[in-house]
C-alpha cells in the first residue's frame, strides 16, 4: 500500500486511484436465503450517512493539515450532513457555469494545473464502531460520490485516494481498524485533475454527496458478477451466461448453484458449477424485456464453501433482450426502436445532486406518464437505484461516463481545439479509461442500459476512440455512442450511430436522404429553456418518414435551480449569478420539462402527445387506432369516446379496442352524427386509459389522445337584442349608453376608457394595439430585442391620428386610427361597435410595411380590476399553448385563475397563451364580469396578472410587482416560441409574423 499521500496528486495525471478497490458489479448479496428472498436492505452494509464533524477551508494553504491524526481535537468543529454538497450546507457558494471552466478569468492555467488559491477543502471526521455482524470479517468503505477528489485516513493511517466524482470509491479498512471506536478522516478537494474532465453544464459543488457505508462480505464471496443474455434469431430460445470473480486473494467457492425463476416465482432453469467456473442457463420461449413490458426474471445464486456450507445468496434481476444494429438500423428484439427520450441531471432544488429515492420515483413515474421511453444519464453515471428503477419500470438508458471537457475546445460557441483534452494525448488515456471501466463494471447487468456513451462534448481523438473500443470489446451486447465526432470526422468510428446536438429538422433530413452508413439520433434536441419546445413535431414527424431516424433526447428533464431566500426571508428558486458566483452563465441552467421543485411545466403537454406510442385519429364515424408499440397490444386500455357541443360534454362511451403492436385498426364510434342535433361546433375526443393500476400510474390514467372537430350547419337561434342606444358626442369624450351599461371613448386618450356594466367599471387601463411580447429565453438567445426592438417602442409610443364616429339605428361605431414613429408606413386601427344589448364588437387591423423586422405579436391589450381573475375558457388547452406548440392541446372547456397562467419559468417571460380561443369568461367571485368571444376565426388570448412589459423587465418571479390588475391580451396571432436551440435559432418560418403582412382580427365583448 502507498502510505505517503501528497497534495501534488491533485495535478498528477497518473494518480487518480490509490489503494482503491477494483470496480465491480453493483449486485446485492446476503448470508441467508431468507434475506435474499426478501431483497431488503443488506445487513452486510452499515450506513455512515448522518452528521460528520467538518471544517471548511477556502484553499489548501489554510486547511488543518494534520486533522487526520488521532490526537487532533475536532470537538469544536461544526457538523455537516452527509451526503450533501458543502456549498449547500452554508460553506462557500455554489457556482453555475455551462461550457467555460469555473476559474476562467481568475486563473491563467492549462490542464492539468488547477487553481490552488481557490480550491475549497472540506475536512470530514467521523467516529464509528464496527458493527457486531462485521467483526472478524474484512471491512470496506464505499463512497458513492465525492466531488472531485478525496484522501482517506483511518485511525491516523492513510488508506486511499480517488478521483471521479460519479462512480464509487471503495477502500479496504481492515488493516487500520481497532476494537472500540475508530476514526475516519476524509479530505475533499473541489479542484483536481478530474475537474478538467468534469466541465458539465451544471452547478459546481464539492463534498461527499452520495451515500457512504461500511460493508463486509461473507467468507466466500462473489465480488463481481457478469450476467449476459443471448437470444436466437427467432427469439424463442434464451441463454443466460454468468461469469464470476472473487476479490484477489480471497477464497474461491466450492460450488455455485444458479436458479432462474420467472416473475411468478416458477423455477425455469438450474445449474451448478465448481468454483467460479462460467455457467449458462437455457430457457425456452423466454418473455422478453422492453420498456413497453419490462419483464424481469429473478436469478438466485447460491454460493457454497468447500465444505458445502451456504455462505452467500445473490438475487439479481435478469432481462432477456437483444439490442443490435442490423442493416444500419438499431433493433431491440428484432424491432426498429425509436427513442422518445429526455436527458436527466440528478437534481433537487434543495440538495443539488444529492437526490433521494423519492425524487427518483417521482422522476420515473413522471417520464412514464408522459410517454417518455428513454433517458440519457447526462453526463455522468447515476446512482444504482436509478438503473434498478429503469429495469423495473421500463426505460431505455444511454449510460454516459463522467467526461466532459467542453471549455477546452469550444469558446463562446466557436470550435477552437488548440488545447483540447483528452484529444490524442496519451498521458490522459489512463485517467479517462478509468472512468469508463468504473461505469461499465458497476452497471453492466442492467437490462435497461442499451448504449454506453463515451461522455459528452469533449471533441474527439485517440483517447475517446480507445474508450469506445474498450466498450465494444468488454461488452459486445451493447452499442456505443459519442456525439463529439461530429466536430472531427477522423474519429468517426468512435460512435456506432450518428449523433448530433440541436440539428435543425432540415439538416437531419439532409443527412438521412443521402444514404448514410449510420442511423441517426439527436442526443440533445428541443432545448427546453423557459417557454420553449415549439416545433417539436417537426422532429417526431421524421420517425415514420425515415427508417434510420431513431429518435432523440430532449434537453432536459429538470430545471437546475436552487432554493434561496431573498432579502425579506422569502424563498425563491435561484439560478446562476444569484449567489454572487462569477463567472456564471446565469439562467442557462433552467431547461427542464419539470421545474426544479418538481412541479410539472406546461411543456409536458406537448411531449406527452408527440411521444405517444398509440395514435388516435377520430372522425365522425370511426377512429383509426395506430399502435406503434413494438411488442404490446392495447388490451390493457379502455377506449373512451366523448362528444362535446360548444365545449359541453353531451355523450361518453367506454369500450375496448384491441390493436396488435405495429398495426392499425378502424373502430366504429357511436353515431355522433345523430347526436349532433343543434347547429354549431362539435368535438370528438378519443382517449386510451389504463384499465388497471401499474407501477407508474393509477387506473384511469390517460396515455393517448386524439380529437376531431366538425360543425353542423344550420341557423342558430339569434340572440334577442333589445334596448336603445344613446350616443353623446362631447368635446373630449364620446359616450354610448344603453339600458344597463355605459361606454365612453376618449378623443384625448385615443381609446376606449370606460366600460361600465350594471355599475361595475371594467376598464382599468384603456385597450391599445400590442406588438411586443415579453421575451422568452429563446427570443433572448435569438436577439429579438436587437432585431425587433422597434415593436417594443411601437407598443408604447403611438399617436392617434384619426377618430371616426358612426351612429346607426342599431349600433354606434368608433374607429381609432394610429401611426407610429418607428415607421411612417405602419398603421393600425381599432374599431369598436356598440350594440343596444351591451355587446361590443372590437376589430383590430394592422397595415404592414416591407423591410421591417418580424413582428412578435399583434394583439389588443387592456387592464381590468384584479378581482376579475376567475376564468372559464372554451379553447385549446388546458395548458398554455402556441402556434408551434399546440399539437398536444385539446379543444375543451376548462377553468383557472389569471395567476395560474403565469407559468413557473424562473426568468419571467411570455406565458399563458391559448390558441383556438372561442370564448373566455372573466369573472369576479360573484360571477360578474365579461365574456370575450371570437366571431369568425378563433383567437389567441392570454389573461395574466402582469403586462408584457412588467414580465419583460423582471429577471426573477419575486421582482414582479404586487398584483393590482388582470391584464387581458386578445391576439389575432403571435409568433411561435421555437426551441431548436436557445442561443440563436429562429422560430420556424411558418410560425413567424412578417411585418409586411396585413393582419386583422375581431372579437366580441359582452357582459356576464
Amino acid at each position: 500500500m502507498t502510505n505517503i499521500p501528497s497534495i501534488n496528486w491533485l495535478t498528477d495525471l497518473t494518480k487518480f486511484a490509490v489503494n482503491r478497490l477494483p470496480a465491480h458489479s453493483d449486485h446485492r448479496y446476503y448470508e441467508t436465503m431468507e434475506e435474499a428472498a426478501e431483497k431488503k436492505e443488506m445487513p452486510l452494509r452499515h450506513s455512515l450517512n448522518g452528521h460528520w464533524k467538518f471544517h471548511y477551508s477556502e484553499n489548501p494553504q489554510v486547511r488543518p493539515e494534520n486533522f487526520h491524526q488521532v490526537e487532533f481535537d475536532v470537538s469544536g468543529w461544526e457538523s455537516i450532513k452527509v451526503p450533501s454538497h458543502i456549498q449547500l450546507q452554508g460553506y462557500g457558494k455554489p457556482q453555475y457555469v455551462n461550457t467555460m471552466y469555473p476559474w476562467d478569468g481568475h486563473n491563467d492555467i492549462r490542464p492539468p494545473e488547477i487553481p490552488m488559491d481557490h480550491n475549497p477543502v472540506g475536512s470530514y471526521v467521523k467516529a464509528f464502531s464496527v458493527p457486531e455482524n462485521m467483526k472478524n470479517k474484512p471491512v470496506y468503505i464505499s463512497f458513492g460520490g465525492v466531488e472531485s477528489a478525496l484522501y482517506l485516513w483511518v485511525n491516523g493511517e492513510f488508506a486511499g485516494y480517488s478521483e471521479d466524482s460519479f462512480t464509487p470509491s471503495e477502500f479496504d479498512l481492515s488493516p487500520f481498524l481497532k476494537e472500540g471506536e475508530n476514526r475516519l478522516a476524509v479530505e475533499v478537494y473541489q479542484r483536481s485533475t478530474g475537474s478538467w474532465l468534469e466541465d458539465q453544464d451544471f452547478w459546481r459543488f464539492s463534498g461527499i454527496f452520495r451515500d457512504v457505508y461500511l460493508f463486509t462480505v461473507p467468507e466466500v464471496h462473489i465480488y463481481d458478477l457478469k450476467a449476459e443474455t443471448e437470444l436466437d434469431d427467432a427469439f424463442t430460445e434464451g441463454k443466460l451466461k454468468l461469469s464470476m470473480k472473487t476479490l484477489e486473494g480471497a477464497k474461491s467457492p466450492g460450488r455455485v448453484t444458479a436458479l432462474l425463476y420467472d416473475a411468478d416465482g416458477q423455477l425455469q432453469a438450474e445449474k451448478t458449477v465448481e468454483g467460479t467456473e462460467a455457467l449458462s442457463l437455457e430457457i425456452q420461449q423466454p418473455k422478453l424485456w422492453s420498456a413497453e413490458d419490462p419483464y424481469l426474471y429473478r436469478l438466485l445464486l447460491q454460493v457454497y464453501d468447500e465444505d458445502g456450507k451456504l455462505t452467500e445468496a445473490i438475487p439479481e434481476n435478469i432481462g432477456f433482450r437483444r439490442f443490435e444494429m442490423k442493416n444500419r438500423v438499431m433493433l431491440l428484439n428484432g424491432k426498429r426502436i425509436v427513442f422518445k427520450g429526455v436527458n436527466r441531471h440528478e437534481f433537487n432544488c434543495r440538495s443539488g445532486r444529492t437526490v433521494t429515492k423519492e425524487d427518483m420515483l417521482f422522476d420515473i413515474k413522471t417520464m412514464k406518464q408522459h410517454n417518455i421511453n428513454a433517458v440519457r444519464t447526462s453526463h455522468y453515471p447515476n446512482q444504482t437505484y436509478w438503473y434498478e428503477l429503469c429495469d423495473e419500470y421500463g426505460l431505455y438508458v444511454i449510460d454516459e461516463m463522467n467526461l466532459e471537457t467542453h471549455g477546452s475546445w469550444q469558446k463562446m460557441g466557436e470550435v477552437e481545439p488548440s488545447w483540447n483534452i483528452p484529444g490524442s494525448k496519451p498521458e490522459w488515456q489512463e485517467i479517462v479509461m478509468d472512468r469508463a471501466v468504473s461505469m461499465l463494471e458497476r452497471d453492466k447487468n442492467h437490462p435497461s442500459i442499451l448504449i454506453w456513451s463515451c461522455g459528452n462534448e469533449s471533441y474527439a481523438g485517440e483517447v475517446i476512440l480507445n474508450v469506445s473500443k474498450y466498450f465494444k470489446q468488454a461488452d459486445p451486447s451493447r452499442l456505443v455512442h459519442y456525439e463529439g465526432v461530429f466536430h472531427n470526422r477522423a474519429f468517426n468510428e468512435t460512435s456506432d450511430m450518428e449523433s448530433r446536438m440541436y440539428a435543425k429538422p432540415a439538416d437531419i433530413e439532409k443527412y438521412l436522404s443521402e444514404n448514410p452508413d449510420k442511423p441517426y439520433i439527436s442526443c440533445e434536441y428541443m432545448h427546453a429553456m423557459g417557454n420553449s419546445l415549439g416545433g417539436m413535431h417537426k422532429y417526431t414527424d421524421l420517425e415514420q418518414k425515415y427508417e434510420l431516424y431513431q429518435g432523440g433526447f430532449i434537453w432536459d428533464y429538470i430545471d437546475q435551480a436552487l432554493m434561496k431566500k431573498d432579502r425579506f426571508g422569502k424563498e425563491y428558486l435561484a439560478y446562476g449569478g444569484d449567489f454572487d458566483d462569477r463567472p456564471t452563465d446565469y439562467g442557462f441552467c433552467t431547461n427542464g420539462l419539470v421545474y426544479a421543485d418538481r412541479g410539472l411545466s406546461p411543456k409536458l403537454q406537448e411531449v406527452k402527445y408527440l411521444y405517444q406510442n398509440v395514435k388516435l385519429l377520430p372522425g365522425k364515424e370511426e377512429v383509426v387506432i395506430k399502435n406503434e408499440n413494438l411488442f404490446t397490444s392495447t388490451e390493457e386500455y379502455d377506449l373512451e369516446s366523448i362528444l362535446y357541443f360548444e365545449g359541453k360534454e353531451i355523450y361518453r362511451q367506454k369500450s375496448s379496442a384491441v390493436v396488435e403492436p405495429q398495426s392499425e385498426k378502424r373502430v366504429a364510434l357511436p353515431n355522433f352524427e345523430a347526436l349532433a342535433k343543434k347547429p354549431g361546433e362539435y368535438c370528438v375526443h378519443t382517449v386510451l386509459k389504463l384499465k388497471e393500476s401499474t407501477l407508474w400510474a393509477e387506473a384511469g390514467h390517460e396515455t393517448a389522445f386524439g380529437q376531431y372537430v366538425f360543425r353542423k350547419e344550420g341557423n342558430a337561434e339569434p340572440e334577442a337584442v333589445s334596448g336603445q342606444l344613446r350616443t353623446v358626442q362631447g368635446d373630449v369624450n364620446i359616450g354610448v349608453h344603453g339600458p344597463d351599461f355605459s361606454v365612453i371613448f376618449s378623443k384625448q386618450a385615443g381609446s376606449l376608457v370606460s366600460l361600465n356594466y350594471a355599475g361595475k367599471e371594467m376598464i382599468s387601463l384603456p385597450p391599445a394595439p400590442l406588438f411586443w411580447r415579453a421575451s422568452t429565453d429563446n427570443d433572448r438567445g435569438f436577439g429579438q430585442d436587437y432585431h425587433s426592438g422597434m415593436w417594443y417602442a411601437a407598443s408604447l409610443a403611438r399617436k392617434c391620428t384619426n377618430i371616426e364616429v358612426k351612429e346607426e339605428q342599431d349600433h354606434t361605431s368608433v374607429l381609432f386610427s394610429y401611426s407610429f414613429s418607428v415607421s411612417r408606413e405602419v398603421k393600425a386601427a381599432i374599431k369598436y361597435t356598440v350594440y343596444p344589448d351591451g355587446r361590443i364588437l372590437v376589430k383590430a387591423d394592422y397595415h404592414g410595411a416591407a423591410n421591417l423586422p418580424q413582428l412578435p405579436i399583434f394583439a389588443v391589450s387592456f387592464k381590468i380590476p384584479a378581482d376579475y381573475e376567475h376564468l372559464e375558457w372554451y379553447a385549446m388547452g388546458p395548458e398554455e399553448n402556441y402556434a408551434d406548440r399546440n399539437k398536444g392541446a385539446r379543444l375543451g372547456t376548462f377553468q383557472n385563475k389569471a395567476a395560474d397562467n403565469l407559468s413557473g419559468y424562473l426568468m419571467p417571460q411570455e406565458t399563458g397563451n391559448r390558441t383556438g380561443v372561442r370564448r373566455v369568461a372573466i369573472q369576479n367571485g360573484n360571477q360578474e364580469g365579461i365574456l370575450l368571444s371570437s366571431t369568425e376565426k378563433p383567437l389567441e388570448c392570454s389573461i395574466l396578472p402582469y403586462t408584457a412589459f412588467e414580465l419583460e423587465h423582471a429577471r426573477h418571479q419575486f421582482e414582479l410587482p404586487n398584483v393590482h390588475y388582470t391584464v387581458v391580451t386578445v391576439g389575432g396571432r403571435q409568433m411561435g416560441v421555437g426551441g431548436d436551440d436557445s442561443w440563436g435559432a429562429p422560430v420556424q418560418e411558418e410560425y413567424l409574423l412578417q411585418a409586411e403582412e396585413d393582419l386583422s382580427f375581431e372579437f366580441l365583448i359582452k357582459p356576464l
